[in-house]
């Protein structure tokens, strides 16, 4: 069934066969690469388009494209996406929400999971950490405050180590030996936990904050037929259901 979907969905989205010889560049965000690895493997198998897939954080993203660097689907948080419709690099048409990601706890396989089930208990399993591992992208952005919020910044400050994407957090706390505590969105962790993590669970209740995902075509796409046929193929059954398996809501 999943196949004749598939196959409805790309004979009403593809205008021709040099739609479906295309090469497809796709620069996204890399909290939602589990999924959309997921769905693009199935996008070349049901259509033949090779896709480029390049993962960058939220803020490089937007770097890349303010210094020319073009795809042909974008996706990022919304509020990105509109500031390049504004700009004039991303078509306000056709864009097609992907989900959301939450925010998780992750320790390296074997050590003892902290207690996380309430703020109280979270902010002493910081206190109590001999590290504390988040990125400087929007997930971790929020992490800031939420350990602002806290009171505790600067009692944590001297044991915090951040890097520019959650691939590096996890990559870190898996050759970790302290009493580490890891920051990241939660598909990332899942898809880091073969490397040597496990997923504690997600923020407690209150403090989950969650990033929105969509994707839009670039105006200076080159391959705008197949780039409006994997949008569609986005927004298809499949492709949600994929999406939410990899943590992607």
């Amino acid at each position: 069934m999943k196949f004749l979907i598939a196959a409805a969905v790309l004979a009403a989205a593809f205008s021709g066969a040099s739609a479906a010889a295309a090469e497809l560049k796709v620069l996204s965000a890399g909290a939602i690469e589990p999924g959309l690895a997921r769905v693009v493997d199935a996008f070349r198998r049901a259509s033949g388009t090779e896709v480029k897939l390049q993962f960058n954080t939220a803020p490089q993203i937007t770097k890349k494209l303010a210094d020319g660097e073009t795809a042909d689907v974008v996706i990022a948080p919304p509020g990105v996406l509109d500031a390049e419709v504004s700009a004039g690099k991303l078509s306000a048409d056709g864009r097609i929400m992907l989900g959301r990601v939450g925010a998780g706890v992750f320790v390296r396989t074997g050590a003892t999971p902290p207690d996380i089930s309430s703020d109280a208990t979270l902010k002493q399993a910081l206190l109590g950490a001999d590290s504390i591992v988040y990125n400087t992208a929007s997930s971790g952005q929020y992490i800031a405050k939420m350990i602002e919020k806290f009171g505790i910044a600067d009692q944590v400050k001297a044991k915090t180590t951040r890097y520019p994407d959650a691939g590096a957090v996890v990559e870190h706390v898996a050759k970790g030996k302290d009493n580490e505590i890891g920051f990241a969105p939660i598909p990332e962790i899942k898809l880091g936990e073969p490397k040597g993590v496990t997923l504690v669970g997600p923020l407690p209740g209150d403090l989950q904050n969650y990033t929105t995902y969509a994707a839009a075509e670039h105006t200076g796409a080159t391959a705008k037929d197949a780039a409006k046929a994997f949008l569609t193929y986005l927004a298809a059954p499949e492709a949600k259901q994929t999406f939410k398996e990899a943590g992607i809501e």
